[in-house]
């Protein structure tokens, strides 16, 4: 399916960004627009032209279709896509969202 929220197609930037382990700076030199657009771009704060685009996907090794597509079979999260929400978080943050998710767990195993 095809995504149009800019919000979604950015956080598939950031995601095809953290897997590569470009920074933000990086993504933008190589696509040849400033480092403050390609951060609003992810963030999905602002609309870009296809052939910007095209130049981000170049960058990040990507296919346009992996950034403006969603598989809604399933809404799964990848280890790796946990990982990289993680590595967002500071250590209070991470510490409550692994108690969120040992108390997730344990509910749904019934113990």
């Amino acid at each position: 399916m095809l995504i149009f929220n800019m919000k979604e197609i950015g956080n598939n930037l950031y995601s095809a960004r953290k897997r590569r382990g470009f920074t933000q700076a990086y993504v933008g030199e190589s696509a040849n627009i400033s480092d403050r657009t390609y951060a609003d771009i992810e963030r999905g704060n602002t609309d870009m032209r296809i052939s910007t685009l095209l130049k981000i996907c170049s960058a990040l090794h990507v296919e346009p279709n992996d950034i403006l597509t969603r598989d809604d079979k399933t809404e799964e999260l990848t280890e790796s896509e946990i990982m990289d929400l993680l590595s967002t978080c500071n250590l209070d943050r991470k510490k409550t969202a692994l108690r969120l998710l040992q108390v997730y767990i344990s509910a749904v195993k019934g113990d």
